[in-house]
């Protein structure tokens, strides 16, 4: 079954937070797919993996990029699975659920990452937390404290 993780965010941006967890992805030997809502929000992801820290770069490609079945991390806007990811990161309410059903055995771990501070990205979570729960699942929640992101009980506030 997969692992389904959300991640609240409190004080960076999911953009800025990024960048450590798919260093520990691909640390851990994963490839991953990153799915946002939005096209634009996929296009700021693709440069700032390339230019986040002045001595690296995260190796990442998208549908307009050659063989993306190649890609350690791919961006999207839709459901595909190219790369044959063991990891989707989910962004900007992304739908866990829909991801669960279309595709309910592809991922190792699915990862619900949203920031807190905006309202309404965590009312979109506290829902998709509602939905897998009531659809059987057991997600995990985390929040990110002074000390990095720490699992934590509860619901996502």
């Amino acid at each position: 079954m997969t692992e389904i993780r959300f991640y609240h965010l409190q004080r960076r941006k999911p953009e800025e937070a990024l960048p450590a967890i798919l260093e520990e992805a691909m640390a851990q030997g994963l490839k991953v797919v990153v799915q946002a809502q939005d096209a634009e929000w996929i296009e700021a992801l693709d440069e700032r993996l390339w230019i986040y820290a002045d001595d690296s770069f995260l190796a990442h490609g998208s549908a307009r990029d050659n063989e993306p079945e190649t890609q350690p991390i791919y961006l999207t806007t839709g459901e595909e699975c190219p790369n044959a990811a063991d990891l989707r990161i989910l962004l900007g309410g992304a739908s866990a659920a829909s991801i669960l059903k279309s595709r309910p055995a592809t991922y190792q771990r699915l990862v619900v990452l949203f920031d807190g501070a905006d309202e309404e990205t965590r009312a979109a979570a506290r829902a998709q937390w509602v939905e897998l729960k009531a659809a059987g699942h057991e997600p995990s929640y985390w929040r990110e404290d002074d000390d990095g992101v720490r699992s934590h009980s509860g619901t996502p506030r």
